[in-house]
């Protein structure tokens, strides 16, 4: 199944005339064929059986409008593209299609964004260890910011409390619950760290991860199969898995979202942190940085030779963690 649904894919590169990969396609052929995704899987569909509860729910007269509106849109959301390869009029009836999904299915009135990449943007990330003292208030608006699964208390950030003069995670706690700082401990923060070179990008089966123009390493949730691939290859250990389906009050519901950053997640998906795309891409810090209550943290555009996060690159004593790996983590540690 998993090799059938990349071949798939792969075929979608080629239905799409208005995608850019079509244009660089060498050998191409596509023009010939006679079956698409969308084709093949309505056939399977119908064989195997999957979709078709939906299928014949839309199609009841005896149902009410909304149980069937669901139903209809559920049907076309089972066979939405990849979000890559989608036009610009796809993504915004994709993401029309979620927002009254949201409405239909929990009741949450949200304002979904497909926003792209800004131009001669490539964002990165330092964090100053000398100056965070262990609050963990970025993890606190994370979860908010993010509408983090509340039943299961996940976390996309965390915060390692270690011994002064040994940087050793083996020995860190990061389930620390007490006064802070404490004498002779230092803290360190992880999550994502958008990697130049992901090592959890080639290895999803469906092309559901993939990096963006401005460095940020994203999930298309519709398309991830839950296999955790990702989450194995990954050697920051910033990728989460949902058990269940992710809980979020009504109340803390954040509904300023985007379709690749902190839209409603389901059961079986893989999430991680996005630099909070839903904001930085509107030229805000993501919700760490600003929640941060010491400065330890600073965020921006790497391509800009008068942003803090190039000063603090070619003017202080910064490292990255595995380095050795290769993978060109956008995300530096230094000290004053």
């Amino acid at each position: 199944m998993i090799k059938l649904i990349s071949r798939l894919l792969k075929k979608d590169k080629h239905e799409d005339k208005n995608d850019a990969t079509h244009s660089t396609c060498s050998n191409c052929s596509c023009e010939n064929k006679q079956t698409d995704r969308r084709t093949f899987l309505k056939t399977a569909a119908g064989s195997a059986g999957v979709g078709a509860s939906l299928m014949a729910m839309g199609a009841t007269p005896l149902l009410n409008d909304d149980i069937r509106e669901k139903a209809a849109l559920s049907w076309e959301e089972y066979f939405q593209k990849n979000y890559r390869l989608m036009t610009k009029r796809e993504k915004r009836k994709a993401v029309k299609r979620l927002e009254k999904l949201a409405k239909l299915r929990r009741n949450e009135t949200v304002q979904i964004s497909d926003k792209g990449p800004i131009p001669g943007v490539l964002f990165g990330y330092a964090f100053n260890i000398s100056q965070c003292q262990g609050y963990m208030d970025c993890i606190k608006a994370c979860v908010e910011e993010n509408n983090l699964d509340r039943s299961s208390d996940m976390q996309y950030i965390k915060v390692f409390e270690m011994k002064n003069g040994n940087i050793s995670f083996d020995e860190a706690d990061a389930g620390f619950y007490h006064e802070v700082p404490q004498d002779g401990n230092f803290y360190m923060g992880t999550q994502c760290m958008h990697c130049e070179n992901p090592p959890c990008v080639p290895v999803c089966p469906t092309m559901a991860t993939w990096k963006e123009e401005d460095g940020i390493v994203v999930i298309d949730y519709n398309w991830c199969i839950g296999c955790r691939y990702c989450e194995a290859a990954c050697p920051y250990f910033a990728r989460r898995f949902n058990w269940t389906d992710p809980q979020v009050p009504q109340d803390e519901l954040n509904p300023v979202q985007h379709y690749l950053g902190n839209r409603s997640k389901m059961k079986g998906v893989m999430e991680k942190c996005t630099f909070c795309v839903q904001k930085t891409r509107n030229g805000e810090n993501p919700a760490c940085v600003e929640a941060c209550p010491t400065g330890a943290r600073v965020f921006g555009n790497l391509l800009d030779p008068n942003s803090e996060i190039r000063h603090i690159i070619e003017n202080k004593k910064v490292f990255r963690l595995k380095e050795e790996l290769g993978t060109e983590p956008k995300f530096w540690y230094y000290m004053d």
